[in-house]
Order: structure tokens, then C-alpha cells, then sequence
């Protein structure tokens, strides 16, 4: 679908209204409902706009025009790092999102904006994830990226960063949707992350460019992620997390919401294990997200896995990849063989602990085995010299 390209003037007008003090999207929608465009907002006069239901703080902001300036300045930083504005007027606005209570009037996105077109699924949990949760959130978020959905996350640490790299790895769409300005990374290690989905995926965001990253605009960014998403996966969170917030949001939004169960002595599995207990869907494999779709949805997703597969000449699927990752197995070296059987998926195994439980190995060997494991996609590290299976 061609996009309708906003003039400069055009776009100052909506960026001018988005900063607005005091001016929430509700009343923003309103406003808009009411006098079609922001120039005509701006050009009514203070008593009009106290007779649309502003207060007469904001209608004196409005009819000062005192958020030029500052518009100005936004599109100038929008241009330093290729970021566009998509308003809830443009084709390429999420329809999904155009149907939530509190849309917002105007998205900042850097990256590949045609994904806001396609079929979402919101992947969210833990900043503190463990090894589980880990494996868990890059397999489901690259097997559900690989059957056609788009991956929607926040960035943050732990499950979301996990949710992004796992669609990344198996070259399906990703979609960040931050608590900050689009050019501003959050948090500071993800930069090189961030850098790659600007490049391959979508970053977003209704907070103005240059923005930091508040405490308080989190849940107001989780609404976003349920908001362009058909349904919310929560991998693992506490019983009052973010994630917790989110999948209320999308219950509220009249999304599905689905979750993975964890251990029952974890706090990090409470969150989804209640919301099991609750009436989400529980959630083994990428087939018990497909298959709570509507059938419309699945019909879509079965057309574009064909046409990925004709275009691609036929690349391998998740099952052809778990067969290859056998046949490797059964290729590799003796102190590489027990090493496999030695590590788990669920939890990391420390070095030192490793040196103990593979008995007559040297320390090079077993680092160079390791290496080895690593290279084939068997086993992955995490930070503190900590090793866990890949799932």
C-alpha cells in the first residue's frame, strides 16, 4: 500500500500537536475527530477549543503555537538518524492499534515502517530471565518468526532482548516498541542489538525523539506492544511485572494471550502460571500459538510460508533444522559428545563445574570442545563463563 507522503509543513503540524503539554491521546483523537486536521486545530481559536472539552491551560498552549519550535527541532533530529513519523491518518498505521481505547496520534519508527503492516505477536517477560527462560523466549520467538508472525518486544533486557534475537536469527520481522525516543538506546548494552533491528526489522515509539527512558513511560509503551499485536506471550514474570501489566492490557484490548509454564519454585514463574491458571493458553511450541489463530489468520500465514519457500527455494523448516542439529551431534568428537550429555537447557553449568564433571580432560580440550559445540549452534554461552544446551 503507497503511503501518502506528508509534507514538511504537514508533518510539523502533527509533531506540533503530539507535543502539546497536558494533551493525552484520548483528547488528541478528539480533537482530531472534531476538526479533521492539526492545522485546523491550530488555527481554532481558544474559545473553540475550551468548547471541544480542553481545559484552558492546553487551549492556550494550542492557540500560542508554543510546540513549533520544538517540532521544528524534532524533525531535525528525525532526519540525523532516518527516522519517519507515521500518524493514525497514514495507510501504514497499525489497524490493530487504530482499535485500542488510547491509540496515539503519531508513531516515530526507524527501520523497515511496511512491518507495521503485517501480522504481530507480542513476546514479553523478565528482565532477570533465567537459562529457561531464555532458551524458551529465542526458540518460540524464532519458530513463530520463521511460521510468518511478526515479533514485537521492548527492548529491554532479559526476555524481550531474547524475543528480538531469536527472530533476528532466523531472518523473521521484529518490531521494538521503546519507552524512549527512537534514537536513544535503552538499555546501553543493546545498543548493537538496536542497531540491527533499525537495519532489519522496526524501531517505535509515540515518545519524541531525544527522549529518556522514565519509569512511567514503560506501561504506557506496553499498551502499544498489545496494541499492534494479535496476542501477548509471556515467557517468564512476577506476579506483578511488566509483563503482567501487559498481558492485562491485551486482555483488555481483546487480544489472546498465551503463556509458557515454568518451574513452581521460581518467582519468575508465577506470572505465568497464574495467568494459565486464569484462562491463558498454554504454551509448549509454536504450534499452540498458531493454533489458537483465527482461521483467517492461519490461512494468511500458510499463504506467505509458501510464497518464503518459492522464493527461497525451499528452505528448511524447524523440524529439518532439529534433524540436521542431530546428524551434527552424532558427528562430534568424544569429549564434545559427553560434554552434550553433561549440559541442560534449563540451567547454566559453570566451567569450573564442568572441568569436575567431564573427568581425564584437560582444560584445553574442553574449551576447545566447547568452542566446537558453540560453533554448531549446540550450546551457547552466557556471561560469567556459565554454558547451557540449546533448546
Amino acid at each position: 500500500m503507497q503511503a501518502p507522503v506528508l509534507s514538511r509543513e504537514e508533518e510539523l503540524y502533527w509533531i506540533a500537536l503530539k507535543l502539546v503539554p497536558g494533551l493525552g491521546s484520548r483528547t488528541s483523537n478528539k480533537l482530531l475527530d472534531r476538526f479533521r486536521t492539526p492545522q485546523a486545530i491550530f488555527r481554532a481559536s481558544r474559545t473553540e477549543l475550551e468548547g471541544a472539552g480542553l481545559s484552558g491551560a492546553v487551549a492556550q498552549s494550542i492557540a500560542s503555537g508554543c510546540t513549533f519550535d520544538d517540532a521544528a527541532n524534532q524533525q531535525e533530529k528525525m532526519l540525523q538518524c532516518g527516522a519517519v513519523a507515521v500518524t493514525i491518518g497514514d495507510p501504514r498505521y497499525p489497524q490493530l492499534l487504530r482499535e485500542i481505547f488510547d491509540p496515539p496520534i503519531l508513531l516515530f519508527a526507524r527501520g523497515r515502517v511496511e512491518l507495521l503492516q503485517t501480522l504481530a505477536l507480542g513476546v514479553v517477560g523478565t528482565r532477570r530471565a533465567t537459562p529457561y527462560g531464555i532458551a524458551v523466549a529465542e526458540r518460540m520467538s524464532g519458530d513463530l518468526a520463521h511460521a510468518g508472525l511478526t515479533i514485537a518486544s521492548g527492548m529491554a533486557r532479559g526476555i524481550d532482548t531474547c524475543a528480538h534475537k531469536g527472530a533476528l536469527a532466523r531472518n523473521g520481522g521484529t518490531v521494538a516498541v521503546l519507552g524512549c525516543g527512537v534514537d536513544v538506546v535503552y538499555p546501553l548494552e543493546n545498543r548493537k542489538l538496536a542497531a540491527e533491528i533499525a537495519a532489519r526489522g522496526l524501531i517505535i515509539s509515540e515518545f519524541p525523539m531525544g527522549a529518556v527512558a522514565f519509569p512511567q513511560n514503560f506501561p504506557i509503551r506496553n499498551r502499544i506492544i498489545s496494541g499492534i499485536s494479535l496476542g501477548i506471550l509471556v515467557v517468564e514474570g512476577a506476579q506483578y511485572s511488566g509483563s503482567a501489566i501487559t498481558a492485562k492490557l491485551a486482555i483488555d484490548q481483546g487480544r489472546e494471550v498465551f503463556a509458557v509454564p515454568g518451574n513452581i519454585t521460581s518467582k519468575v514463574s508465577w506470572g505465568p502460571n497464574l495467568l494459565i491458571k486464569q484462562g491463558a493458553h498454554l504454551v509448549q511450541d509454536w504450534n499452540d500459538v498458531i493454533g489458537e489463530l483465527p482461521p483467517e489468520t492461519r490461512r494468511l500465514l500458510i499463504e506467505k510460508g509458501r510464497q518464503q519457500i518459492l522464493t527461497a527455494g525451499g528452505e528448511t523448516l524447524a523440524g529439518d533444522q532439529a534433524s540436521l542439529l542431530s546428524e551434527q551431534a552424532r558427528e562430534l568428537g568424544a569429549t564434545a559428545a559427553r560434554l552434550l550429555a553433561a549440559l541442560q537447557v534449563d540451567a547454566a553449568i559453570h566451567l569450573d563445574d564442568l572441568l569436575e564433571k567431564i573427568e581425564d580432560t584437560s582444560p584445553s580440550e574442553l574449551i576447545a570442545a566447547l568452542f566446537e559445540l558453540e560453533m554448531l549452534g549446540l550450546v551457547k554461552q552466557l556471561p560469567g563463563k556459565n554454558f547451557v544446551k540449546v533448546w
